[in-house]
């Protein structure tokens, strides 16, 4: 028997603002600026009333603070996030049985085949109701046939809203809104299709796919299908138990300092990548030390949630002084990055500049079309590919 799709996509509006407005009230309907330092600092979140002003998330801090000169700048804080996230998972995990968590406020339903049972709807509803009792944090969700437009219904729904879009009715709510409300559509592929007169979404849906492939390639068929309403992708079971890590074992034991820093800076680099490239984040940072005699110890310490190794090397750093002898060689290094959550690069915004931010993407962008390694720093270089065989563990 085949179902009709039916899946909701969840969102904690303004997530971080939303939380500092819990420990203190006095923020509600002010404008609120989540981020980096004034002078070279980036929104890392910002409230409704800053975006009125033209605010919005990676815009320069000073930038904002321009557009916004009355908001009210915050530091942030992970930890207070990181809970938050945990105690709507928790209650979402109790209430579905199948859910995909896209980042620390974001999350995917798949009530398919459900109706037998339940109204997918009024579940949903009843679920938003209770994370909003339980949390005291604002929260919006669109239902459809897709991922894709119930995201824009979600966004549509926003602030504090839900909305459903029926079997059939997704052409017809897509049809008005403006070519840059589809998930994933960049500034310049936007800026392309509106040279040729291409604005809303129905142009998209009324345009010939030859045509669309012939200026965006192989895009031009995605875009077209999101469009239309298309898409079967699929919701993948969230898992919260992940690690990534890596060993290094010497051809003969070693104690030299430099040498061994350089390698676990270059593991730390490559395992930071590859949490980048699958668009995740780490909260557990652990270093594992083995000696000729096999004698091993490990250290670990809890982070603030980040993919960047500029955080994560100085980390490394200090738990391999808490758990060398240096007296004694080493047989075996290791790295390990866990509590790992689906979760953008904007979580680094609280600690990056922007110089750090333009620099991170332009390595990935460069190793992410050439392959790892293509980029990376001068200390990391030494090891190369010697010996370096990093895995995931589930």
């Amino acid at each position: 028997m085949s179902f009709q799709r039916q899946i909701v996509h969840i969102d904690l509006d303004s997530f971080f603002v939303s939380v500092e407005r819990k420990f203190d009230p006095s923020l509600i309907g002010k404008a609120v600026i989540i981020g980096g330092s004034a002078d070279r600092g980036v929104v890392a979140s910002c409230s409704y009333e800053a975006r009125k002003f033209g605010v919005h998330s990676a815009m320069p801090t000073r930038q904002a603070l321009q557009l916004c000169p009355h908001a009210i700048l915050i530091r942030g804080n992970h930890n207070r996030y990181g809970e938050a996230s945990r105690e709507v998972t928790e209650i979402i995990h109790n209430a579905v049985p199948l859910y995909q968590k896209t980042s620390v406020d974001e999350f995917y339903i798949d009530y398919t085949g459900m109706d037998r049972y339940h109204n997918g709807y009024q579940h949903a509803t009843e679920l938003r109701q209770k994370i909003i009792k339980d949390t005291g944090l604002p929260i919006s969700f669109g239902m459809a046939s897709g991922k894709t437009v119930a995201k824009m219904a979600t966004n549509q729904a926003k602030p504090n809203g839900q909305l459903l879009i029926p079997h059939g009715a997704e052409k017809a709510f897509l049809s008005p809104l403006n070519i840059n409300k589809i998930p994933g559509l960049g500034e310049s592929t936007s800026k392309k299709l509106y040279q040729y007169g291409i604005e809303k979404i129905g142009d998209l849906q009324k345009a010939d796919i030859r045509f669309l492939e012939a200026i965006l390639g192989k895009a031009g068929r995605f875009i077209w299908d999101r469009a239309n309403g298309i898409d079967d992708s699929e919701i993948i079971p969230h898992s919260d138990r992940k690690s990534i890590s890596t060993e290094h074992t010497f051809h003969t034991n070693i104690a030299d300092k430099n040498t061994i820093e350089t390698i676990l800076v270059s593991m730390t680099e490559e395992l930071a990548y590859k949490l980048r490239k699958e668009n995740k984040v780490a909260s557990c940072l652990a270093i594992k030390v083995r000696y000729a005699n096999f004698e091993t110890h490990t250290q670990q310490e809890k982070i603030s949630l980040t993919a960047a190794e500029h955080i994560l090397i100085p980390g490394v750093k200090n738990l391999l002084k808490s758990a060398w002898n240096q007296h004694r060689p080493i047989r075996l290094i290791g790295v390990r990055l866990s509590n790992i959550c689906s979760g953008s690069y904007q979580i680094n915004l609280f600690d990056d500049n922007e110089e750090k931010i333009k620099l991170y993407q332009a390595m990935d962008k460069i190793n992410f079309k050439f392959g790892e390694k293509t980029v990376c720093r001068a200390a990391g270089m030494e090891i190369g590919t010697r010996n370096f065989n990093p895995f995931m563990r589930g």
